[in-house]
Formats: structure tokens, C-alpha cells, sequence
């Protein structure tokens, strides 16, 4: 709550509080009818669980809980992460709340306390800070002159290896105040080094380790001093995705023991117990669009072999249960399964199969006999789950959102159809919360961006997308997991690449065709919104399949591939893993794939959103869509900028605009007077005449 909050005079917080309760009781009603579903004031307060990590003996679960912000009411800003752990029967305790932002979660070796990343009381910078099992106060063990920005122990506890920059010169500072503030693009670059530090002792500097690169992943042995290290060219967001590579150093003096070719994206990266090996989440090729394969590499010679071949899943999680065998999670289609194979490919066993739950997080006792996950399902969000061995399947031991269960939800249900080149594809429907029989109603067509994503058949309503509240509105709402997405295979997830807007996006409006046969969607009332490549499905079925929508809300979205790729920051990535060709050897296929060349077919009403802090797809791309569209005047459009935000919005007032505009707009266009586009301004439950009195 801000300062000036706790100076609020009681009643009028109450006021306020109502007021607010009320304005967004009303914007959730559909056409002046009650609705007893999820409303936009439900979505900006759910809470969800962002990290899990098992006590070495498995009797107690710590987890990092997202606690939003309230708008109107706390100061504005992202999500505060609070510390609680969690024992085998679910009693939970708050540890470190409020307004904390707790990251980086690790039990310490001996299994007694809980260490963590923060910037707390007097910090300048965020440090490392340990709290004991039993409770007590957090104590700031290290303290650097920058951010630690990830960490692990030695194994006996004694030193810390950790990942910063170096502090910026005090002459660059000097001149920075003198107004000699030039930046030179891409050159002045600060690479994260990697440092080790004896906890709790302010006599002994850190020491950095003399290696070539930028780091990021990083985990120390547990049997000798010896880091596995993600190392890339430059700190540049393009080289980490794409030129990341793994390396062995030793801890005192920073030599490269090993390294390993592992291709293109690289996701985690896990010790055996005994040191020997290391399990490593890769890309397939450099040409992969996501880390999905499990392999097992060797120190000694360097060597990688995926344990997996042809896995028509993506796994997204590992541990090792002992020296010889890895546990991991497979995301496959719209569910996970759980399984284990040994480090040599054999001996393959399915746990929890295919069509069960949705898992992440995984996270093993000491003994291997204790599985901690996170655990969601169309009726909650992600939630803290243990398995013990020999279960079948694990149990949920948190609840964060108890109000939930007062909320009614419409029905989520995983559909199925084919193309119309005969490949079937999958996603989620909700349905209308209340619905006559025999009526066909509106449809929102929900987009996931990447396109290297795919939607899982958990808890899916979000800010930035309709899910539970537009169903409590009257609507249906789709989510589909088109070619390109993950979950279903290198081969699958490839199917998009040198091909923009063609079969992938043709399978968006057969997606619309099938709900239409299923005698659900009214094809006339169809809209369709997406963030990022989501959004440009969402301009392109405005300006292309402009026949086909009657509303679109396009959120950080692509219009121009031309000038996208000159201003976005992830050019070769976009190169490796989605066009597969040059712009100067291919100019008329980017300019034939950007929906701003059929800018003159638009006829649907389209609600631009981007970040004005965006550097991923630059708002330039949503200038440009909507200027050329304003220009011509065959269609309404609106643009609207979010200060400070960048490739999605992270502040709760911004989080709330977005959902609430969004929603106003589909209501306005596919169930409403259409028209002119609504009211630019949002009423946001202010009482005006009470703050200008406050003010003056």
C-alpha cells in the first residue's frame, strides 16, 4: 500500500473499495444481466504459485506465491513473490509476505533453511538472504555491488558461486553527470560474470572467475568444485537464446574442464548425484524453435546423446531420482505426463499418463522418493502438489484462491479437429457460462504467441485473455494450439517455419468452421485477439481473413515483417527458427506475410495494444497498422500505449486496463451496437469530485 494509502481516513478506503466493487460488478455484467462467473476484478486478484523446491529429506515444500497488487489501492507495480512452505499434509506458513519480491528459492545443503534472492530494508542491491526451517528473521548472508541475479551452493555449504555484472565505472559515472550520456547500440554490453563468496563473511571479497562470456545457468557440482555453466558470445537477448552452450569450469580458478555442443535453444541443466553426468533440456537442432529434448552429457569426452528420440512431446522438466535414472515431465498436447528413463536411454517407465493433469516444477527429495510439482486444472491455477513413490498420481496440498469455490465456471473441454489439408489440431473450448439450447452464440478466437507455445488444459483465463470472464459474459472461447506450437514434437512445432500466416494461421479459421459446424459459434459474431505472434494472428485475421472476423484486440502484434525485423532484438532467432529466410534475398515473401499489406481489406473494428517500452515487436509495428488503417477510414480502430511496459503488461492498473478494454471492446462489436468504437475512457471507480477537492 503506498504512503499515501495509510493516510486514507478509514471511511473513505471503505468508499473507495466500494465504489470499485460496484464499477467492475456493473462492466461484468452482459447486456444488464447478472452474471455469477470470473470477473475482471476476480482475474486482477488471483493469486498463483511460481516456484517449488522439496526439503532434501521431503517433508517440507517451500514455493514462491504471486500476490497481485490492488489496483486503486497499493502503490502500482508487478505482482509482489512472497516465501511459504508447505509440509506432506498441507499445513502451510507464510515465511517471508507482504510487499516482498522473493526469487530464486534453493534449500541450503544441510537441508536446515531456505535461501533466496531479495532487495530488502537497506539493500542497494538484491542480495542473497537464508532463513531457517524452524522460522525466525531472514539474514542477509551477501551482499555485491550489483544485482545477484542467480546463485548456487557448494556442496558442504561454505561457498557460493553466483552470477552478477560488474558495477558501471565511476569515470563513465562522472561523465554520465557532466551530460556526456551517448549509447552506443549493442557495443557497451556488461557481460554477467561469474563470482564465488564465502557466506557470512565481510572480510573476504568474491572472486570472479576469468571466463570468456555471458553466463546465466549455473550449478555447482555436488561432489567436487567444479560449475556447469550456460555461457553465451554476448549478454544480447538473441545470442542467449540461440548461442548458449554449457561448460564445465572449475570453481577456483575458472578453467574450462569441458564444454558441449548442445544445439540451438537450451533449457535446464541438472547434475547427477555422483557427479559423472549431466541431463540438459536442448533443442533438437539450431533450427528447433524450442528446448524440448532430453539429453545426457558426458564431462569426460564431451559427448550428447538425446534420450528421446522422436518423443512426440516436449519435456520441460527434469531431476535425477539417483545416479542412473532421470525423472522428467513431458508436456504432450494440452496435458503432461511424468516419467523416468536411465541415463542411457533404457528402462523407459510412464507414471502419470497422457490426459490425466497439468504439472510443472519438478523438484525431487535427497532419496528420490518425494516428487514436488506445480499443479493447476481448468477450476485453479497453479497450486503446490507432492507425489511420495510408488503413488499414481500426485496430490494438491495448497488452495490460494479459496474464494474460487464460490465462483461459478464454465465447462473447458479439450476439442479436436482436422484442416483443411486433413492434419488435426487440438485446443480448448470454454463454453458459455449460460447458454440456451439451440443457440448459437459469439466467439472469441484466443491466439498463444511464439508461435514455439502451447496452450494446456489448466487454468487458461488470464489479463490478456477472455477465458472464464468473457464465458460469464455470454461468450465462447477457443484456444488454439495451431501447427507451430509445442507440445507435439520437433516435426509439429517446424510445421509453421517458411511459411507466416500461411497453413498455420489457415488453421485459425478452421478452427472457426469447426465450432460453426458444431452448431456453437455464430459465424457473423466471431472476434479474435492474441499478444505477440498471437497478435499478429489477431491484425491478420483483421486485415486478410478480414471476412471472417467481426472484431479483433491485437496486443503487442507484428503488422510489418519488413521493419520488424530491423527493429526487433531477436533478429537471428527469427531467422534460425520462424522465416528461415534473409529479407534482402526474400523481400516479397515478408512483404506478402505482413498483415499491413492488406490493410485495404479491412473492414474489422481493431483495438491496438503494445507496450511503449517494447523492444521484442517495437510499437512501431502497432503505429504502423494503425495509421495506415486511420488513413484509409474503412474500419475503426484504436490505438493505446502502455507507458513503462514492455512485451506484456506486468503492473496491476495496466493488467486491468488491458482486460477491461479488451472485453469492452468484443462486447461493443460482437453482442453489442457496434459502430463507432466506444468511449475512449474507462471509468475505473474514482469518485472524480472527491479526489479534485483532495487534491486542491
Amino acid at each position: 500500500m503506498s504512503s499515501v494509502s495509510l493516510f486514507m481516513p478509514l471511511f473513505r478506503r471503505i468508499a473507495r473499495t466500494s465504489i470499485l466493487t460496484l464499477a467492475l460488478w456493473l462492466l461484468s455484467w452482459p447486456n444488464s444481466t447478472l452474471a455469477s462467473g470470473l470477473t475482471p476484478e476476480d482475474v486482477s486478484k488471483t493469486q498463483s504459485v511460481r516456484s517449488v523446491e522439496i526439503s532434501p529429506n521431503g517433508q517440507h515444500i517451500a514455493y514462491l506465491l504471486t500476490v497481485p497488487r490492488t489496483p486503486y489501492e497499493d502503490e502500482d507495480g508487478a505482482a509482489w513473490s512472497e516465501l511459504h512452505i508447505v509440509d506432506k499434509k498441507g499445513a502451510s506458513r507464510p515465511f517471508v509476505t507482504g510487499q516482498v519480491n522473493v526469487g530464486a528459492i534453493q534449500w541450503t545443503p544441510d537441508g536446515r533453511a531456505i535461501s533466496f534472492l531479495a532487495k530488502r530494508g537497506k539493500d542497494k542491491h538484491k542480495s542473497l538472504y537464508v532463513i531457517a526451517i524452524d522460522g525466525g528473521e531472514a539474514r542477509n548472508v551477501l551482499s555485491f555491488e550489483t544485482n545477484i541475479l542467480s546463485y548456487s551452493w557448494s556442496p558442504s555449504g561454505k561457498q557460493v558461486a553466483f552470477l552478477a555484472k560488474e558495477k558501471i565505472s565511476k569515470k563513465k559515472k562522472k561523465y554520465g553527470k557532466k551530460g556526456f550520456k551517448a549509447e552506443i547500440f549493442e557495443e557497451e554490453l556488461r557481460d554477467t560474470h561469474v563470482w564465488i563468496a564465502t557466506p557470512d563473511n565481510d572480510e573476504d571479497e568474491p572472486k570472479k572467475l576469468d571466463i570468456e562470456g555471458s553466463a546465466s545457468e549455473l550449478h555447482w557440482s555436488p561432489v567436487a568444485d567444479q560449475l556447469a555453466v550456460a555461457l553465451a558470445p554476448t549478454p544480447l537477448i538473441d545470442d542467449h537464446y540461440m548461442r548458449r552452450k554449457v561448460h564445465i569450469v572449475d570453481a577456483n580458478s575458472g578453467k574450462s574442464l569441458a564444454h558441449f555442443d548442445n544445439p540451438g535453444k537450451l533449457g535446464s541443466v541438472r547434475w547427477s548425484p555422483d557427479g559423472k553426468r549431466l541431463a540438459i533440456i536442448s533443442a533438437e537442432d539450431i533450427n528447433d524453435p524450442s528446448a524440448g529434448r532430453l539429453m545426457v552429457a558426458s564431462p569426460e569426452d564431451g559427448s550428447l546423446r538425446n534420450l528421446l528420440e522422436d518423443y512426440l512431446g516436449e519435456v520441460s522438466a527434469i531431476a535425477w531420482q539417483d545416479n542412473d535414472t532421470i525423472m522428467f515431465l513431458g508436456d504432450e498436447g494440452v496435458w503432461t505426463t511424468f516419467g523416468e528413463i536411465s541415463h542411457e536411454g533404457a528402462n523407459r517407465k510412464t507414471l502419470i499418463a497422457k490426459g490425466k493433469v497439468v504439472l510443472a516444477g519438478l523438484s525431487l527429495s535427497k532419496n528420490g522418493q518425494f516428487a514436488a510439482f506445480r499443479i493447476q486444472s481448468p477450476a485453479h491455477p497453479n497450486e503446490v502438489a507432492l507425489m511420495s513413490h510408488g503413488n499414481n498420481k500426485p496430490r494438491k496440498l495448497t488452495d490460494s484462491n479459496p474464494w474460487l469455490k464460490d465462483v461459478s465456471l464454465a465447462r473447458q473441454e479439450v476439442i479436436a479437429f482436422k484442416a483443411r489439408d486433413g492434419l488435426e489440431i487440438e485446443g480448448l473450448l470454454i463454453r458459455p457460462l449460460e447458454k440456451k439450447s439451440g443457440q448459437r452464440v459469439p466467439l472469441i478466437l484466443t491466439v498463444h504467441g511464439g508461435p514455439e507455445s502451447h496452450y494446456q488444459n489448466g487454468w487458461i483465463t488470464r489479463y490478456a485473455g477472455p477465458g472464464q470472464v468473457a464465458a460469464s459474459r455470454g461468450f465462447a472461447v477457443f484456444y488454439p494450439n495451431y501447427r507451430g506450437s509445442t507440445g507435439r514434437g520437433v516435426e509439429f512445432s517446424k510445421l509453421g517455419q517458411a511459411d507466416y500466416a500461411g497453413k498455420e494461421f489457415d488453421d485459425l479459421v478452421d478452427a472457426v468452421d469447426h465450432l460453426i459446424d458444431m452448431g456453437l459459434a455464430d459465424k457473423d459474431r466471431v472476434g479474435i485477439t492474441g499478444g505477440s505472434y498471437g497478435g499478429f494472428a489477431a491484425a491478420w485475421g483483421a486485415t486478410y481473413y478480414s471476412e471472417r472476423f467481426a472484431a479483433s484486440v491485437m496486443f503487442v502484434g507484428v503488422s510489418n515483417h519488413i521493419s520488424k525485423g530491423g527493429t526487433t532484438d531477436i533478429p537471428n532467432e527469427m531467422f534460425l527458427v520462424h522465416a528461415r529466410k534473409k529479407l534482402h534475398d526474400s523481400w516479397d515473401f515478408f512483404l506478402k506475410r505482413s498483415p499491413l499489406y492488406y490493410v485495404k481489406k479491412a473492414r474489422t473494428p481493431i483495438l491496438i495494444l503494445h507496450g511503449k517500452n517494447d523492444t521484442r515487436v517495437p510499437p512501431s509495428q502497432s503505429m504502423e497498422l494503425y495509421r495506415n488503417l486511420k488513413n484509409l477510414g474503412q474500419t475503426p480502430a484504436r490505438l493505446v500505449h502502455y507507458p513503462g511496459e514492455g512485451h506484456g503488461n506486468r503492473r496491476a492498473a495496466a493488467q486491468l486496463d488491458y482486460n477491461l478494454r479488451m472485453l469492452r471492446w468484443f462486447e461493443h462489436y460482437l453482442t453489442g451496437p457496434g459502430g463507432n468504437p466506444p468511449n475512449y475512457e474507462i471509468d475505473y471507480g474514482f469518485d472524480d469530485e472527491e479526489d479534485e477537492k483532495e487534491d486542491s
